[in-house]
């Protein structure tokens, strides 16, 4: 009797499953992917019904040599990826690839990986689902109809080396108009009017003006404020009014993928592709001491907030034997997922509730512990008896002005025991029945301007994407990361505002592709691929469909899109010969060049205000720092930044001379010992420092490095980092404790 085959996604998964079976069974790992697109070429026949053209991709020729060797040997074989859309394409790539060396192919599914999980899928195997994989493989094509033929025009019209993408320059779209929104946001002046009171009894409160002569009050200028005080001055203040609730707080489900991301986003400062790469190793398996390898969450890549009876029993349990009956609820907490949720996999939650984040901490990484106990603490609190609070609204009186405090007393913490809930009325005020006196204390006026629109964070513009229909859950963690590759965007402050040459992209495309470019008919589109992988829609005929609008307006605005090779007007005069400067798009980002080129060679960065309003940099208030003489034509060398942000040297006499070197530190690298090790920066804008001599040397630091040798271990360099306000020098060999703040005598 030979031994059955399980085909699984990820290398990780293997050490996990194998754990769990016997002997009788080989597991191996495709490595994702193994057969996509060509690179090179459209890869799509539309003549013959969007036949595609895959090829294996390059580097992964071993893996499938290995599968097949497999095949060979093994009487069954089960595909077991990832459950979803993209698991079920590498299932049916694999298959295709394996299907000469064994037949006895059959497709399995488990949304966490458990013994008991992987059995019951090898107890019921199916076919692989041809409406998921044509789902998979219409979006493929879709992407890369869109890809392959915007991309050239961008660069016949912007540059050379952009792209363009069918979702993503949606998501692009709604970042590009948040900026247009701010920029013609126009603030008004308001005030905040506040007084502190006290009754009979302590605690002092604070009240807010709420009504003046029964109306809400507009209290523009400073002279209505001071007429506000001046009216209420020397008035007697009461309790108008004291009412007194008791409500229910329910705790909201567990995670979908968007909300997790949102989650990790806003409490964790994670981008959602750190999100999703960290939750991938929590599914797949981690090493727990005597546990072995164990898988802690389910699968991630979900819409759906339901969970499994079995689960709800287990949270049951460890609630009830936790904090005790009273905190589980007369009834089980079940949720409803929204109505276009696919539903085909639970919500994400821990596979064992009693693997508590403690018990796993100092097992696993911070980030990996971070996001665990996220995920834990969500879903037990999902799970638990409602939290009972008393709501206190009172109204203080001064002549015709009425202020109103707001108060909140925990009557029964249910699932605040564990998920304690922040909330700006949980203050104590003091007992109070109507018309009882108070006395002012202090009235306190503050000057406020109404905000313009927030710019999106990570989290809000997956909230965004997630409620326009625009993309799905396993899709918006590449959006993001996509959109800053590209450099359509950057982050300022954890918040995304628009590049010059992201605004520029998205305004040609929304002029000559307004469907594309609409948020409606890209919810659609996703509608259209959900019944394409329900057997609803046929997936030849969305694309027909698709390309018949598409390949006209292509074809349109290959005639009349403006072109802007030439530069965009910038209303700044050049400084060397009073005519028009432009706003270039150059390798290294936008810079502004006289439109006298080549008789002025003037250039320049540019910096743009909160209107949108450009604005030369200013040399005198930004003097360049010599680095030396450039050894091409022997002038100044000059310290610049990338746009980046690491330094590098140049020549000053650029662009007549275009030498460039990196920035030295001066520090030999510990490692080669031939090269130093210079600041660089990724494309996020973080700064690093590296070997000279990558990629012979791959030496890197994220701390700036300083000649050593350590005090204790004699490494030969440290490093320098400022950590909450001091500066430390350390060792950065990971067994070498050196550790010494600025001002301290000895060291940690």
């Amino acid at each position: 009797m030979g031994k059955d085959l399980i085909i699984v996604e990820s290398p990780a998964k293997v050490k996990t499953i194998r754990k769990f079976l016997g002997a009788n069974y080989m597991v191996q790992a495709s490595v994702g992917h193994i057969r996509d697109l060509p690179s090179k070429n459209l890869g799509v026949d539309e003549e013959k019904d969007f036949s595609p053209q895959y090829q294996i991709i390059t580097g992964k020729e071993k893996v499938v040599e290995d599968l097949r060797a497999a095949a060979t040997r093994a009487d069954n074989i089960f595909l077991a990826p990832d459950p979803d859309r993209e698991g079920e394409a590498i299932a049916w790539h694999v298959a295709d690839l394996i299907k000469d060396s064994n037949r006895n192919i059959r497709r399995i599914q488990f949304n966490e990986i458990t013994a008991k999980a992987v059995r019951e899928a090898l107890e019921h195997p199916r076919p692989i689902n041809a409406n998921l994989f044509n789902a998979q493989q219409a979006r493929r094509i879709l992407d890369r109809l869109v890809g392959y033929k915007l991309s050239p025009l961008l660069w016949q019209k912007v540059k050379r080396g952009i792209s363009a993408g069918r979702v993503q320059s949606v998501a692009l779209r709604l970042i590009v108009e948040r900026e247009k929104e701010r920029r013609a946001f126009v603030p008004k002046e308001h005030w905040l009017i506040r007084v502190r009171l006290a009754a009979d009894l302590p605690p002092e409160f604070t009240a807010e003006l709420h009504k003046v002569g029964g109306k809400k009050p507009t209290v523009a200028s400073q002279e209505a404020a001071l007429a506000l005080e001046a009216r209420l001055a020397g008035g007697s203040w009461s309790a108008q009014g004291v009412e007194i609730k008791e409500r229910e707080r329910t705790p909201v489900p567990p995670f979908i993928t968007s909300t997790l991301q949102q989650a990790a986003n806003q409490r964790l400062g994670y981008t959602a592709k750190r999100t999703m790469n960290i939750a991938q190793r929590l599914y797949e398996g981690m090493e727990l001491g005597a546990r072995g390898v164990t898988a802690l969450i389910t699968y991630m890549r979900t819409d759906s907030v339901r969970i499994s009876d079995e689960a709800r029993e287990a949270a049951k349990t460890f609630i009830i034997d936790t904090w005790g009956p009273d905190f589980y609820p007369a009834k089980a907490r079940i949720f409803k997922s929204k109505g276009n949720a696919q539903d085909a996999h639970e919500a994400v939650r821990p596979v064992d509730v009693t693997i508590t984040p403690e018990e796993v901490k100092g097992l696993i990484a911070p980030e990996q512990y971070q996001l665990y106990r996220l995920i834990w603490t969500r879903f037990v609190a999902s799970q638990m008896a409602a939290a009972r609070v008393q709501d206190t609204v009172v109204l203080a009186r001064c002549r015709d002005a009425q202020f109103r405090a707001r108060g909140e007393r925990v009557l029964f913490p249910g699932f605040y025991a564990l998920s304690p809930q922040k909330s700006e009325d949980a203050v104590e005020l003091p007992p109070l029945s109507p018309g009882q006196p108070l006395t002012l204390i202090q009235l306190h006026k503050e000057q406020k301007f109404t905000q313009p629109p927030a710019r999106y964070s990570e989290a809000s513009l997956v909230r965004e994407l997630e409620e326009k229909g625009i993309g799905r859950p396993s899709t918006y963690a590449s959006i993001i990361a996509t959109l800053l590759d590209r450099e359509y965007v950057r982050l300022e402050d954890k918040h995304f505002t628009a590049t010059d040459l992201g605004a520029v992209v998205c305004d040609l495309l929304t002029a000559s592709f307004r469907e594309i470019m609409d948020v409606g008919f890209t919810a659609q589109m996703e509608e259209s691929l959900d019944k394409v992988a329900v057997g609803e829609q046929d997936w030849v005929d969305l694309l027909r469909r698709f390309s018949d609008a598409f390949n006209p307006a292509l074809d349109k605005a290959a005639r009349s899109m403006e072109s802007v090779k030439g530069g965009l007007p910038s209303d700044i005069v050049c400084p060397n010969c009073g005519r028009e400067t432009l706003i270039k798009f150059g390798k290294a980002g936008p810079f502004l060049a006289c439109s006298g080129y080549p008789d002025c060679r003037f250039s320049s960065n540019f910096s743009r205000d909160e209107q949108g309003r450009v604005h030369l940099a200013d040399k005198e208030k930004i003097p360049a720092e010599t680095a030396g003489v450039c050894p091409d034509c022997g002038a100044d060398l000059v310290l610049k930044r990338s746009r980046t942000g690491s330094r590098f040297v140049a020549c000053s006499a650029w662009p007549a001379c275009k030498h460039t070197e990196p920035f030295s530190t001066g520090v030999p690298c510990p490692r080669c010992q031939k090269g130093a090790l210079v600041e660089k920066s990724s494309k996020r804008g973080k700064i690093f420092y590296s070997c000279d001599q990558y990629p012979a040397c791959d030496y890197a630091l994220w701390d700036m490095p300083e000649k050593g040798p350590c005090p204790l271990c004699g490494f030969p360099l440290l490093c320098r980092k400022t950590q909450r306000g001091k500066t430390v020098l350390f060792c950065p060999e990971k067994n070498c404790r050196y550790r010494q703040a600025d001002g301290e005598g000895e060291p940690d």
